[in-house]
């Protein structure tokens, strides 16, 4: 048995894990009920947020395990078996967008109305295709999902190195896939909110969002989970480091796409791009619009440049947290001007579904974790991956 293997032991995360899990689970789901009965229009735009944000983060979970094994890194690969148990949250999915697949009538405009222009799209946005899209997107994630961690999972008892061969090559497969994909799901359950309007930078700047959520979600586990001992013991403030720098470096370029895509439709002025920012700069929207540069740029950008606070664990779990708000903020502000032009709306109901989805993530993540090892103990680059300092 290597040294690495020998000094990691798996050991059960506390019950209070899952008891905050399932706590948050259940009044999350209670209130989302209450929400749907109380205010239903409103309860189902905001599904369209919490499928989104769940979905954002489970695929660029596994982009997080492709780009390892196609760039051959070795810093994250003690870390890697953590990406592996958030990807898995593709694997409920469907469960998540039935909300919408069922009220697609009355969130999108293209379902039951038509002009010049819809007509023009109705060969992409038509519901049967729609749901071929989304079903071929889903089944082709879990698909890739299934093998990744298939091998890996394998890995751990086999120690076959050619298993770590045939995830380099399916990560080559996987990486366009999922761009293609996750760039059709964006403009089909966001974009399509507002069917007149489209930007080609829309699934880039999805994307980006939902893998700087990702890495939040990912160091949340890792800093709470090696501080309290349920890690390697290799593992150092150098990999906190790593994952603080791809953080900053996914925030920087969010702020580029998403002032590319404002100022290029600014600067060309065309009717049927600029009325998707007019909405967005009337009445209280403004606020949210402006905000928007703080919250997802600004703040997030300097709790992260110091090298010292990407090495420092509080200070890491401050700024995860406030990304994780930054990417709901968004979302947010991408949804909801179309269920309520006049005025953003923020209330319990919306709280209802953030604790519904830390709940989702959470219980996932707990019962992934009593099935399989914290660290990837079979892969042949764990012991560089501990050696690793910057």
């Amino acid at each position: 048995m290597s040294t690495h293997t020998s000094q990691y032991q798996k050991k059960d995360l506390p019950p209070v894990v899952g008891q905050v899990g399932f706590g948050l689970l259940g009044v999350g789901l209670l209130l989302a009920l209450v929400s749907f009965f109380v205010d239903p229009l409103r309860t189902k735009f905001i599904s369209i947020m919490l499928f989104m944000f769940l979905a954002g983060i489970g695929v660029t979970s596994l982009f997080m395990v492709a780009i390892e094994y196609l760039a051959g890194a070795v810093w994250s690969t003690p870390l890697r078996r953590i990406f592996e148990m958030f990807s898995s949250l593709i694997l409920f999915l469907p469960i998540f967008a039935l909300p919408v697949v069922f009220s697609m009538q009355d969130l999108y405009e293209w379902t039951h109305k038509t002009d010049e222009i819809l007509a023009r799209k109705a060969a992409y946005l038509n519901q049967p295709f729609f749901m071929v899209r989304l079903a071929v997107i889903i089944g082709l994630w879990i698909v890739f999902y299934k093998l990744f961690t298939g091998n890996s999972l394998k890995q751990d008892t086999t120690q076959d190195q050619s298993l770590t061969a045939k995830n380099v090559k399916l990560s080559a497969l996987f990486i366009p896939v999922m761009g293609l994909s996750i760039t059709a799901l964006s403009i089909d359950f966001l974009m399509s909110l507002e069917p007149h309007w489209f930007s080609t930078i829309f699934g880039v700047n999805f994307f980006i969002g939902s893998l700087t959520a990702a890495l939040a979600v990912i160091t949340i586990a890792v800093v709470l989970l090696n501080e309290n001992g349920y890690l390697h013991p290799g593992t150092v403030r150098d990999h906190y480091y790593s994952l603080g720098f791809g953080m900053i470096a996914a925030t920087v370029f969010w702020m580029y796409t998403a002032f590319s895509q404002g100022m290029l439709i600014w600067y060309a002025n065309i009717p049927e791009e600029t009325p998707w920012y007019l909405h967005r700069w009337d009445g209280d929207w403004k606020v949210i619009t402006l905000a928007q540069i703080l919250v997802h740029f600004i703040i997030p950008f300097f709790l992260l440049v110091q090298r010292k606070n990407k090495r420092n664990p509080n200070r890491m779990l401050f700024a995860s947290v406030w990304i994780l708000f930054a990417h709901l903020f968004d979302l947010y502000w991408v949804v909801m001007p179309a269920y309520r032009p006049q005025g953003p709306i923020i209330g319990w109901n919306e709280l209802g579904f953030v604790l519904l989805a830390a709940g989702v993530i959470i219980t996932v993540f707990h019962q992934q974790t009593k099935r399989k090892n914290l660290v990837a103990v079979g892969d042949p680059k764990l012991q560089r991956g501990l050696e690793f300092r910057l």
